[in-house]
C-alpha cells in the first residue's frame, strides 16, 4: 500500500473550497508559520487574493492523517483560471467537489466537474455552508445528481458519496445534523475510503509531469509536478522533454516535496507523489522528466488560447515617471516576460508603441496590472480587444456562455441590457423570487457589462460567465452611448468648477486634485466629448449678499476602479496605471 492520497478540492468561486483547507489543515494540526498560523485564510497567501476573497493561482499543501501523507490541491474557481484546473487536476486521483447549501452546482463547478469525469477521477460531494439560515440540501443535493447524469456520469460515479459540512466552523458529518458534528474528521474518513492510491510502479524509468512553474529568486525555476512511474533522488541526472520533443541532459539542483504549506527538502520520492524540483533552465508547463534517453513523453498538457488582448506601453502622460519606481520600457518588458513564464496562459509580443498582453479574459489581465501596480511599475493600458481567428476565410470571434440569477424584479433591465448586446436566451427559471437565466454572446459584447449589471440589480445579482466556443463573428461589439468629460486645462481641481462641471454628467473626480489637459474626469451625458475648465476659481468681488451659494450642493463622484477604468475606455482612450493613481486619458492629449 502507498500511503498516500493526491486530492483536488475543486469548486464554483466563492463555495468555500479555501476555508475548508484552513480546516483541514488545523484540524491535523500542521505545523504554521506563526504569522500566518493565526490568519483565516491560510491557503490565499496573495495580498490580492485576501482583498478579492478569491483564489487565483493553485497551491499544494499536505497534511498526515494516520500514517497516509494526503496531498491537498486547492485551485481557483474563476473561469478566467480554468486553464489552472485542468492542468492541477492531473495531479489528483480523486476530487472533493463543494457546493453551496443554498446556490447548488453553478457554472464553474459544471466546468471542472467535467473536466474531473473526463479523467475518470473519483469524487466525493461536499454540500458546504449547512449553517447558512437558507440552505436548501436537499434541492442541492438533487440538483448535483441531476448534473452528473447530465454530464455523462457513470453509474459508480453518479452515486457518489456525499458529505455535510460546514468548513467556517471546522464540522463535517455523513448526516445533515449540525448538532452531532465534532471535527472535520469525516472527511479525512472519506478521502480514505473512497480516493484510490496512486498507481505507478517505482521499479520502471522515471516519468514525472510539470504541471506548474514558478521562478525563485536563489533556485531559479521551480517546476511542481508528479510522478507517475519510477522513483526521483537529490541531485540526480535527469533528461528533460521539451514541448516540441527534444531531449537535454540535465542536473537537479534540489528535490523538495509538500509539509504543510512548506516546501521541505527530500533526498528522494517515488512515484505517486507530488513534488518540486529545480535545476532545469528553461523547463515549462506539460513537459516530461525523465532518466533514461529512451522513455517517451508523458502526453503533453495543452494550454489553453488566450481570447483578449491589451496594449501595455510606457506611460506618456504628462505626468509621467512621477509616481511609479519602475517606467522604463527596459523595466516593464522584463517582467512582462517574467510574468509570460510563469503563467502559461499569458502570451506577450512585442508591438509598434509597446507590447501586446493576450490573456484568458478582463479579470486575467487585470490582476496582472494590478500585480505590476502593486510591485511599483508605472505604465499605461489600451482597451482590451477580442482575439478572432481566420479559419478557412471566415473570423471567427470567441462567444461566452452567461450564467445570471437575480431577485425578480430586476429580470427586466437585464434581459433589455443583454437583448441590447445581443444575448440569446438560452434557458429561464424561477424559483422563490429569484430568476436564473442563460445567455450566449459574444466575448465582445459582454465588455464592459459587469460593471452596469452591478448597478443594474444594486450588488444583488450574480453573473458568471464561461468560454463556449469560437463561432461566426456576426456582432460589431458594443459600444458606449456616452462622450467623455476631458480636462481642459493642467492644474487642480477646484468646487466651484466641480459645481459648475457636474451637470454635464458624473464626475470622476472630487476637488483638490492634480489634473492635466487631455485627462478625461468624467462620463458626458450626451454622446460627443466636451472640453471642460474644472480648475477655475470663483472670481473675488467687493459684495456678499447673505445665503449665496448655500444652494449649491456637490454629489459625490464615481470614483473609477481599475476595472471599471478598463471596461469604460473607448478606443481614443488608455488607462494610465501608477501605484499612487488610476487615471483615465486620451491617447492624444491635444
Amino acid at each position: 500500500m502507498k500511503n498516500i492520497r493526491n486530492v483536488a478540492i475543486v469548486a464554483h468561486v466563492d463555495h468555500g473550497k479555501t476555508t475548508l483547507v484552513d480546516a483541514l489543515l488545523k484540524q491535523t494540526q500542521t505545523k504554521l508559520h506563526k504569522d500566518i498560523a493565526d490568519t483565516i485564510l491560510i491557503m490565499d497567501s496573495n495580498e490580492l487574493e485576501k482583498e478579492r476573497g478569491i483564489t487565483i493561482f493553485s497551491k499544494n499543501a499536505s497534511v498526515s492523517y494516520k500514517g497516509t501523507k494526503i496531498n491537498i490541491i486547492d485551485t481557483p474557481g474563476h473561469a478566467d483560471f480554468g486553464g489552472e484546473v485542468e492542468r492541477v487536476l492531473k495531479l489528483a486521483d480523486g476530487c472533493l467537489l463543494l457546493i453551496d447549501a443554498k446556490e447548488g452546482p453553478m457554472p464553474q463547478t459544471r466546468f471542472v466537474l467535467k473536466q474531473a469525469l473526463k479523467m475518470g477521477l473519483k469524487i466525493i460531494v461536499v454540500i458546504n455552508k449547512i449553517d447558512r439560515p437558507d440552505a436548501r440540501i436537499e434541492y442541492v443535493v438533487n440538483k448535483t445528481f441531476d448534473l452528473f447524469i447530465e454530464l455523462g456520469a457513470d453509474e459508480e460515479s453518479a452515486y457518489f458519496p456525499t458529505i455535510y459540512a460546514s468548513a467556517k466552523k471546522g464540522l463535517a458529518g455523513e448526516e445533515k445534523n449540525l448538532e452531532n458534528m465534532t471535527d472535520i474528521i469525516p472527511i479525512f474518513e472519506a478521502i480514505l475510503k473512497h480516493i484510490p492510491e496512486p498507481g505507478g510502479d517505482e521499479t520502471k524509468p522515471l516519468q514525472m509531469l510539470v504541471t506548474s512553474v514558478t521562478s525563485d529568486n536563489f533556485k531559479g525555476r521551480v517546476a511542481t509536478g508528479r510522478i507517475f512511474e519510477g522513483r526521483l533522488n537529490k541531485n540526480q541526472d535527469v533528461i528533460h522533454i521539451s514541448r516540441e520533443g527534444n531531449k537535454s541532459k540535465c542536473r537537479l539542483t534540489s528535490l523538495m516535496s509538500f509539509v504543510g504549506l512548506e516546501k521541505q527538502e527530500e533526498n528522494e520520492a517515488v512515484a505517486g507523489d507530488i513534488v518540486a524540483i529545480s535545476g532545469i533552465p528553461n523547463i515549462t508547463i506539460g513537459e516530461t522528466i525523465t532518466d533514461n534517453m529512451d522513455t517517451s513523453a508523458l502526453p503533453l498538457l495543452s494550454i489553453e488560447e488566450p481570447t483578449v488582448k491589451m496594449t501595455f506601453g510606457v506611460n506618456t502622460s504628462t505626468f509621467a515617471g512621477k509616481e511609479g519606481e519602475f517606467k522604463t520600457s527596459r523595466q516593464i518588458e522584463e517582467r512582462l516576460m517574467k510574468a509570460a513564464e510563469d503563467d502559461v496562459a499569458l502570451k506577450v509580443e512585442n508591438a509598434s508603441g509597446g507590447w501586446v498582453v493576450s490573456g484568458r479574459g478582463e479579470l486575467h489581465l487585470t490582476i496582472l496590472i494590478e500585480r505590476l501596480r502593486r510591485e511599483g511599475f508605472e505604465f499605461q493600458v489600451s482597451r482590451p480587444v477580442v482575439i478572432e481567428k481566420d479559419v478557412d476565410g471566415k473570423i471567427l470571434t470567441p462567444y461566452e456562455k452567461v450564467y445570471i440569477e437575480v431577485p425578480e424584479e430586476f429580470q427586466g433591465i437585464v434581459m433589455q441590457k443583454m437583448g441590447l448586446r445581443h444575448g440569446r436566451l438560452q434557458d429561464m427559471n424561477s424559483l422563490d423570487g429569484t430568476v436564473t437565466m442563460e445567455f450566449i454572446i459574444t466575448t465582445k459584447e459582454l465588455f464592459g457589462y459587469r460593471s452596469e449589471f452591478i448597478t443594474d440589480t444594486k450588488g444583488m445579482g450574480i453573473l458568471n460567465t464561461n468560454f463556449l466556443e469560437f463561432g461566426q463573428n456576426l456582432e460589431k461589439g458594443f459600444e458606449r452611448d456616452n462622450g467623455s468629460l476631458v480636462v481642459h486645462e493642467n492644474g487642480v481641481t477646484k468646487l466651484y468648477a466641480l459645481i459648475g462641471a457636474q451637470g454635464r454628467g458624473t464626475l470622476f473626480i472630487g476637488p483638490g486634485i492634480s489634473v492635466y489637459k487631455g485627462q478625461v474626469i468624467g462620463m458626458n451625458s450626451r454622446s460627443e466629448d466636451i472640453s471642460v475648465n474644472v480648475c477655475k476659481e470663483k472670481s473675488q468681488t467687493n459684495h456678499r449678499s447673505s445665503g449665496e451659494g448655500t444652494s449649491e450642493h456637490f454629489n459625490s463622484p464615481k470614483f473609477m476602479s481599475l476595472e471599471e477604468a478598463v471596461e469604460y475606455i473607448n478606443d481614443e482612450e488608455l488607462v494610465e496605471i501608477t501605484p499612487k493613481n488610476i487615471r483615465i486619458r486620451k491617447a492624444n492629449l491635444t
